[in-house]
């Protein structure tokens, strides 16, 4: 009895994993368009995340509307352009380069350049508040004597 129950308890994460079956009534290439359209646009409630791993309602609703245009017979570029004129370029994984989506491509290689930038102004500061002025007589006295107290630990 004890060890079903261990059983249990260690399988009882696996649960978690579990994803519900949905039924389609797509044949086969269809359902291979339906996830490869899918694949491309992204959640736009979840954080990187596809239409095709999000459980979220919205992501649903989306398939569901990918699977109703492909029985619509639409190709796959007008079902995602059907997707970027109702949702905007963020809805594509890859999306094109152009002046609304400058910022989304250029960003992180100008937060780079900002980074090396700081990097280097602090690094140069740091060195400039670093200035070689000789020593007080009481701080080489001192050191005089730290150094000689190092030699003799030595021999």
């Amino acid at each position: 009895m004890k060890r079903l129950l261990a059983l249990l308890m260690l399988a009882l994460p696996l649960a978690v994993l579990a994803a519900d079956a949905t039924p389609t009534d797509l044949d086969p290439v269809s359902a291979k368009r339906a996830v490869d359209i899918s694949a491309q646009l992204r959640c736009l409630v979840c954080q990187n995340q596809s239409i095709a791993e999000s459980s979220a309602e919205l992501a649903v609703d989306l398939r569901r509307q990918v699977n109703e245009q492909i029985k619509a017979g639409k190709s796959d570029r007008e079902i995602v352009d059907f997707m970027v004129d109702r949702y905007g370029d963020f809805v594509l994984y890859k999306p094109p380069f152009n002046m609304t989506t400058l910022l989304l491509w250029l960003g992180p290689l100008a937060l780079g350049v900002l980074a090396v930038v700081a990097f280097v102004r602090t690094l140069r500061a740091r060195n400039r508040a670093i200035v070689a002025r000789p020593l007080t007589d009481a701080e080489r006295v001192e050191a005089e004597r730290l150094l000689s107290q190092v030699s003799k630990e030595q021999r």
